[in-house]
């Protein structure tokens, strides 16, 4: 894979924003944006556990789909307490991941505003994402295409993204958001997987208080290098092919994947891997 440093800007102004990043749906760092939000100071663990402790929380790992779960079934329940508590004292694989602030823990809204980046930021919807040591997400983009502002605190996490341009190469599972879940994308075997040496990507590693800009459907892996967690906000996406793919999405996708795994059970998703390796194949042998 041919990854490029995502720029890293102090701060940057609305038309620096729309101009040099939005428009030519480019990613950026933000470094130094959010440090007078009440939350670059106060958003800890132990504030965490102190406003949000008592919650039960859904919890994911990384073992592959499996045919008898739902769209994004949470794989364990625990209190938020329980859960910081487990992130302090040693590795774990359960991630939180899409827990709506204002839904949860409306206090929180407090603690910062939402920012002036030109576009309107959908303010029901700010999620909340926990990982401990070494936890990581699969490969995937956001079922809505969306525009996404990624506010990181605490610890430190790998990000490595891909435009959508770079599908045919990324072993995408047909009726998904995700790619193959036996990629490794922090040690990639590219004699497992060689269609990834033709992808090119940004990479990145965010510290507590940065701002990461990802455009409208850019495939994301996160890895969690010390227990963090991050906010997201998000914007509707622009691009009208993109809107269209997000409506389908979230009107037919999902319900479709869902009923198919009803239906036939490990041979839907069998075959969705395989066509996975099939189709990218085909993909880069179209290249010679």
């Amino acid at each position: 894979m041919k990854l490029i440093e995502i720029p890293r800007v102090p701060t940057l102004t609305k038309d620096q924003f729309l101009r040099d990043f939005l428009r030519p749906q480019k990613p950026v760092v933000i470094e130094k944006f959010i440090v007078d939000w009440p939350a670059y100071s106060k958003w800890d663990f132990d504030y965490i556990k102190e406003i949000a402790g008592e919650k039960m929380v859904p919890l994911y790992d990384d073992r592959p789909v499996d045919h008898k779960e739902g769209f994004n079934q949470p794989h364990a329940t625990m209190k938020m307490k329980e859960y910081v508590d487990l992130l302090l004292k040693e590795p774990t694989k359960y991630r939180i991941f899409l827990w709506n602030v204002m839904k949860e823990v409306p206090e929180l809204q407090k603690d910062f505003n939402f920012p002036e980046f030109g576009i309107p930021i959908m303010k029901s919807l700010p999620m909340l994402f926990f990982g401990g040591t070494d936890s990581h997400t699969f490969m995937h983009y956001d079922i809505d295409l969306a525009n996404i502002f990624h506010f990181h605190f605490a610890g430190t996490k790998d990000c490595i993204l891909f435009p959508q341009t770079e599908n045919k190469y990324l072993y995408k599972i047909p009726h998904s958001l995700i790619t193959h879940e036996s990629i490794d994308f922090s040690n990639p075997d590219y004699k497992r997987w060689p269609a990834l040496k033709f992808a090119t990507g940004y990479k990145t590693q965010l510290n507590h208080g940065e701002v990461l800009y990802m455009p409208e459907g850019y495939w994301h892996y996160m890895k969690y290098r010390s227990p963090g967690f991050s906010m997201s906000l998000r914007s509707v996406a622009r691009n009208p092919l993109h809107l269209s793919k997000a409506i389908y999405n979230v009107l037919f996708m999902r319900y479709f994947d869902n009923g198919m795994r009803r239906l036939r059970g490990k041979q839907w998703i069998e075959w969705k891997n395989q066509q996975a390796i099939e189709r990218t194949k085909r993909n880069i042998e179209s290249m010679a």
